[in-house]
């Protein structure tokens, strides 16, 4: 039987609450939990725990020399959406770990940032019935015009969490 886990607990109760309340403990939860993400002031909006949707806003402090989130800002924003969506479907007594980032940067973004990650049914069931593994999350990060500037593709891999 698989060992509960307390992100989705979590995750699972606060839903219940108004949008409003949800966002900020469901945001407050990852920034406490990942630190860089306070840091950079990442926003959950919504989840429905197959998929999540994170927001990086055009702080000075995440910009580039030409004004938009800095390529590292895009990546990370797409690393946290994929690995919120992964962590929320493993089972208690598995670890994920990314694997491997790939991004290609195929246009100038601009305004704040969106990404919106999401797991099909497959992918969730062999996540709970293997003990190790791997998925590739899809992610797609687009831009306040609705363009999609980073092209990402994100491997996550999940151990048991006691060897």
């Amino acid at each position: 039987m698989a060992k509960s886990n307390p992100l989705r607990a979590f995750a699972e109760k606060v839903n219940t609450y108004p949008p409003w309340l949800s966002r900020r403990l469901l945001t407050w939860m990852f920034r406490f939990k990942v630190k860089l993400t306070r840091t950079v002031s990442l926003d959950i909006l919504s989840t429905d725990l197959q998929s999540v949707t994170f927001r990086q806003k055009n702080y000075k402090k995440v910009q580039n020399h030409i004004g938009s989130v800095h390529a590292a800002g895009m990546a990370l924003l797409a690393e946290s959406a994929t690995g919120f969506v992964v962590g929320t479907n493993l089972p208690g007594d598995k670890l994920p770990l990314i694997k491997s980032m790939k991004l290609n940067y195929v246009k100038r973004a601009s305004g704040n940032m969106t990404a919106v990650a999401r797991l099909t049914d497959e992918q969730i069931r062999q996540m709970n019935e293997l003990d190790k593994g791997e998925v590739l999350v899809e992610v797609k990060v687009t831009d306040a015009t609705g363009i999609e500037p980073v092209i990402c593709e994100m491997l996550w891999a999940w151990v048991p969490r006691k060897r």
